[in-house]
């Protein structure tokens, strides 16, 4: 099985990171990851990666005087790499136009709300002083406008009386290591397209947005 060659940008911890390298590991799972890039050389995500024989670089972006051209030996690493999709893990650094213009529906991103509601980077505090009852987190394809490219999954994660921003970030995670997997196998098995900016299966019916909801299993 030819499988699908993924390039996953990270700056911390790597908890979705690790839970891709887990997917991987299945027979059966149409994709793998070929390259770890950190722009931080003290992200832990990098032993991840290391202890699962992947290769890794690391782009500190502190080396460069602007956004273009750190992008620029980025998309060059990862082209070296022979990578097919562009994985965001924890990734802190917004790519520039120009960068996601070369790489056009190949780069997705995991981001912890149901968007497009609470984007940005302090949604679970966001979410906690809003008072809603459910959040969760969504699968996305990549555009110039930070967190609004087409939907490809989302799971639900109810916000309980006494959750703070911590308690809740820690579940909805569980939800994103599952999430994020799937919605990888739906496109590595060439299930999913994109028609008037919705992901829609190929038979062209809408995907489901709200498509599992891994904390009331």
């Amino acid at each position: 099985m030819k499988k699908l060659k993924l390039g996953i940008l990270i700056s911390g911890r790597g908890s979705n990171l690790q839970a891709l390298i887990n997917a991987c590991s299945e027979n059966n799972y149409p994709a793998e990851i070929v390259l770890v890039i950190s722009n931080k050389p003290d992200a832990q995500g990098l032993k991840h990666a290391i202890e699962a024989n992947i290769e890794t670089q690391v782009i500190e972006h502190n080396n460069y005087s602007d956004r273009e051209s750190f992008d620029k030996d980025l998309n060059e690493t990862l082209y070296a790499s022979g990578v097919e999709l562009i994985c965001l893990a924890g990734f802190m650094r917004l790519l520039s136009g120009w960068f996601i213009e070369k790489w056009p529906n190949k780069i997705i991103n995991i981001h912890p709300s149901l968007l497009p509601a609470f984007k940005g980077t302090n949604s679970h505090a966001e979410v906690i002083n809003s008072g809603v009852k459910i959040s969760g987190c969504t699968v996305h394809f990549v555009t110039k406008d930070m967190d609004a490219g087409p939907i490809i999954m989302q799971a639900a994660v109810p916000v309980l009386p006494n959750d703070n921003k911590d308690s809740l970030a820690k579940r909805i995670l569980k939800s994103e290591h599952k999430c994020y997997s799937h919605a990888i196998r739906l496109i590595a098995s060439n299930k999913i397209k994109i028609k008037n900016q919705l992901v829609i299966d190929i038979s062209g019916n809408k995907i489901d947005e709200i498509t599992f909801n891994p904390s009331l299993e």
